[in-house]
This record gives structure tokens, sequence and C-alpha cells, in this order.
């Protein structure tokens, strides 16, 4: 049986354009000579939905655009995520599309609740294992969730409802490793259920979130068969031998956790004409190194974010140092050098050097460069403020006066021509507060809000490393010392650990809740990790006003990590 994975970029809400992007598959994938085609959780609404379905006509809307679906593809078994409203209750489901209707539904079971994930807020459980049987072949129905949980109904679609593969509708979104996760995870489920597994991954930036395809095909004794690319749509075509998985006995139905439901169709493939398709070794894709997946998943989420939100151009104060360069470089490379406008903002601190690079960046990706020095600005805000300043003790507030300066003229510039402010602050920067609220911070998505800055410099050079010759971003970008540029000599490790022992604390505290003892086991000063954490945990009220940014990392500021601001303990 060939079986289609059609991994589609959806948009949240765009229920007509969803609905056209899913029959175009299912049209393509028939023509192609698959009997069944597998679209991502949620593929009619986009995920994650939130609070619209809490909305009965957006739910209402969903069921009309799903129909629209089912009568447009009258040739293929079509397997599409959606949300179905029934007996006062909403489940996250997936609807089979069979002969222009729907022939049946699976409900997920499992409803994740965790990080990022609050399905529970808006979804009830089912509580029946599903398969669809097309011609003689059986297929066990899964949602994203219910494929990682150990002995689950995918499990059980085999076990119990002879299932000779499994196949798993997901919206699984992206982190650094999480691609290497699934495929371990999901060799083991095709092993232990003795049966193909087929997960048809989503792709596309939601919010703070990217999704990164990497759609994954195993046989029965979890040998992987097929590996989509990683941060682009594909339509993957693989044939499915149901003769070749181990021999099974089927559990008595009364041993059974969940009833069984079996959905009977017939295939569309006789109703078609299959053209050629190489659906061998060549589908396994080459997986991406760890730079390439992270820089990949900032130009995703970048051009979603823009476009999704109806964005033409973005703007973005570039200062010559080197998070403000690579910002200017995902930018460019996500939506063309037209579409991007750099703001260099120089003060009475700013450099020689970094003006210099700035200027270069921006020369060197051919993106539309602008200068506006703030010092006759500057100098009013402190004329303004004589009788409350000290002028022979400058401090932080004139420091922050500076970047406030800069934030409202990349602001004014944004209100004028409709541009996206790309703010340029790293994930090192964001969890200690090394950042000016309603400066620096002030924009519309942060795309190295999740990025640390040793990271940071990795992808600078990983970049540069595409070329064309020695790259768009400086050298002396790279090699200068961090700085601010808010003061005489400044320079960021004046007030912050080596960012090499600030990241390592990020990454324990924030990432994997480490406690202070554990930290300091790792061979950490006490005292620099006790002044960071509290660095970071004084600072929640600052990353609660900042815009949002793309999450790469197993857990970012935001919807993975939820304390009060008002908060006493110091564990």
């Amino acid at each position: 049986m060939r079986i289609a994975l059609a991994q589609i970029n959806s948009t949240v809400g765009d229920l007509k354009g969803n609905a056209a992007l899913v029959v175009e598959r299912a049209r393509t994938a028939a023509s192609a000579g698959a009997a069944v085609v597998v679209f991502p959780e949620l593929a009619i609404c986009g995920y994650p939905p939130e609070d619209l379905v809490l909305k009965d006509y957006f739910l209402a809307d969903c069921r009309d655009a799903l129909l629209d679906v089912a009568a447009a593809c009258p040739d293929i078994v079509a397997l599409v995520g959606a949300p179905l409203a029934q007996n006062g209750a909403v489940y996250n489901a997936a609807a089979v599309l069979a002969d222009s209707r729907v022939a049946g539904w699976y409900r997920k079971i499992w409803l994740p609740n965790y990080a990022v994930f609050d399905e529970k807020r808006y979804f009830t459980p089912g509580c029946s294992v599903a398969v669809v049987e097309v011609g003689r072949v059986r297929l066990g129905i899964t949602i994203c969730e219910d494929i990682w949980e150990e002995h689950g109904p995918g499990e059980a679609a085999v076990s119990e409802g002879g299932a000779a593969a499994i196949v798993n509708l997901s919206m699984s979104p992206y982190h650094l490793g999480k691609g290497r996760q699934r495929e371990v995870l999901l060799s083991e489920r095709a092993r232990a259920a003795g049966a193909y597994v087929l997960y048809a991954n989503g792709v596309g930036g939601q919010d703070e979130l990217v999704f990164d395809g990497d759609s994954l095909v195993f046989d029965p004794r979890g040998g992987l068969v097929a590996r989509a690319a990683q941060f682009k749509e594909e339509l993957v075509l693989v044939d499915i031998d149901a003769t070749s998985a181990p021999s099974r006995t089927v559990r008595a139905r009364e041993e059974a956790l969940w009833p069984l439901d079996v959905i009977t169709v017939e295939s569309g493939r006789s109703k078609t004409t299959a053209l050629p398709v190489d659906v061998g070794p060549s589908m396994v894709r080459e997986r991406l190194c760890a730079e390439a997946e992270v820089y990949e998943a900032l130009c995703l989420a970048v051009r979603d974010y823009a476009g999704k939100n109806g964005f033409q151009q973005v703007v973005m104060g570039i200062s010559g140092g080197i998070d403000s360069a690579l910002t200017a470089c995902v930018a460019a490379d996500a939506l063309g050098v037209g579409k991007v406008n750099a703001v260099s903002m120089p003060s009475r601190y700013s450099s020689e050097g970094t003006k210099d690079d700035a200027r270069e960046t921006a020369e060197r990706l051919g993106i539309r460069f602008y200068e506006i020095p703030i010092e006759l600005i500057y100098s009013t805000y402190l004329q303004s403020l004589e009788a409350y300043l000290d002028p022979a003790a400058p401090g932080v507030t004139e420091q922050n006066l500076q970047a406030r300066i800069r934030g409202n003229l990349v602001m004014a510039l944004s209100n004028q021509y409709g541009w996206l402010v790309l703010t340029t602050g790293n994930k090192s920067e964001t969890a200690v507060g090394y950042a000016t609220l309603y400066g620096d911070m002030a924009g519309g998505f942060a795309v190295l809000k999740d990025v640390p800055k040793t990271l940071v410099y990795r992808l600078a050079r990983y970049r540069n490393s595409l070329g064309p010759g020695a790259g768009p971003i400086p050298g002396s970008t790279i090699d200068r010392p961090p700085s601010a540029e808010l003061a005489p000599n400044q320079t960021d490790q004046d007030t912050l650990p080596p960012y090499e022992v600030l990241d390592q604390i990020i990454e324990a505290y924030v990432v994997n809740d480490d406690s202070i003892d554990e930290i300091v086991g790792r061979g950490i000063d006490r005292a620099v990790v006790r002044r960071v954490l509290g660095m970071i945990d004084g600072n929640e009220y600052k990353r609660r006003q900042g815009a949002p940014g793309v999450r790469i990392t197993p857990k970012a500021f935001g919807k993975d990590r939820r304390l009060p601001i008002t908060n006493r303990y110091r564990g």
C-alpha cells in the first residue's frame, strides 16, 4: 500500500487557506498512486488554536471547512486533524475522509499538559482506539502525544485491532535535539509493536513556536524508511508491505484498556492512475547539523511571524555588535534583502569600529541601511533632567536613556511605514535583565530571545561559512569583546560573568531546574551562582513585557516557564 505523509504549514485560524492546502496535497498524493494521505494534527484550524476552540462558531466553521475538504477529495482516504465538538465536549481529533464524506473519527487519548502544552484546558480525552481498514490493510490512528506514551493506543491498535501500521498526526514543536529524540522513540515504538510507524509532523512558525516537519517512517523492525526535510513543506510517499510485519497474536478484547473502533473504507487508489514515484532510500533526507537546525528554525519563525501577520518589511537597530549582525542575517535570509531595514543609532560612546561594522554588515547583506545619530536627543534629555541627575556620577539611568531613545526611533519608523520591529537581545541578556525595558526590548518579535550568547557566536560563524566569500559578519564584530556601548570603555563582562559561565548557569537553572547546590557542584563559584540566580529571579517582570520570540531550547522564557513576578522564594 502506498501512503503519503503531507508535511504542511497550516496557519492558525486560516480555515479556508488550510482547507485549500489540504485539498491540493491530497490530490497530489492521489495522482501519485497513494491510497491514504496523512496530515498533521489539527491541520484544518492550525496548532495551537488556544482559546479559539472555546468559541462555538469557530468549531462550526472548522466542521464546515472539513466537509468542504471531504467533498473535494473523493479519490483518496485522507486522515486530517481537526477539532471535533460532540455532545458538549471538544476533542483533538483525526477525521477519516473517504468517498466525499467523513467516514469516522479518532479522538486523541493522551493530552499533554506540560512545557508549552495545555491541551487539558481545551480538550476532552478520547476513550477508544481507532483503526481504519483500507482494502485489507488496517492502520492504527494516533495523534502526537499518543505515540510518546509507552503501551499507548498505537500499540493497542496493533495488538487488539490487527493494524499493520501506526500512523501519527503530529504537531511537535522544535527544539535543538528534538529530532534525534523522536527518531529513537519512534524506532522503539515500531519495534515493540512489530508494525510500521508513519509519523506526519507539521512545519511552520506560530508565535513563539516553530515546527520543524522532519516526518518519519519506520519499518516493523525499527529501521528508518523515510525522513522528510526539516523546516520545509514536503509530500513523502512510502510503500508499506503489510505482510512484512512479524506475526502477532491479537489480544482478546476483554483484556483491552480501551474500546476498539474499526472504520472500514474503500481505497481511492483504484480511481487514480499511479505515476512513477521514487519511494526508496533517497527519501531519507540528511539531518542538518546543530547550527544549521537552529538557524533554519530562526529563519522559518521570522518568515512566518512576519508573513502570517501581514508585515511586508521589518526594521531593526544595528549596532555593530554580534547580536544585531546575526539578527540582520536571519531577517535577510528569511524575508529577502529588499524587506529588511537596518538603522544605526550611534551615540557619543559608539566606537568607530562598531559604526563601521554596522554599515559593513548591511552592505555585505545588501539590506537598506540608515543612520540616525542620537546625540542631540540624548543631550536634550540630560538637559531636561539636569536637576535630578548627578553629572559627576553617571550611571544606569543615563545608559537606559540612550537605549530608550533608540527604542523610540525604531518604533517611530514602524509606525510610519508599517514595518515590524525585530529586537536583537539574546537569551543570556534576557535571563539576567541585561536589557532596557522600553528600550532595546521594544519591538514586535525577538529573534534571539531563546538563543544563549555562546550559541550566538556559533551561529555567526556558521552563517559566515555559507558565504559569499568570508560571509556577511565582519571578523571584528565576532572578535570584539561584547559591549552595549552605553558608557565609556564598557564591556558586558563589567557586569556579567563570562558568557561561558553565565550560559552554564542559565541552562542549569532555567532549563533543568537545578538547585544552587547542584549548580555549584559543577565547579562554579557559589557567590557567582547566587548573584546570577538573583538576577534571573528579579527580572521576571521585564521578561513579561518583552516581545515574543522563537523557542529553540527545551525550555524558553514564556509559555515554558511560568513563575510569579511577586515571589520571595530563593531556593
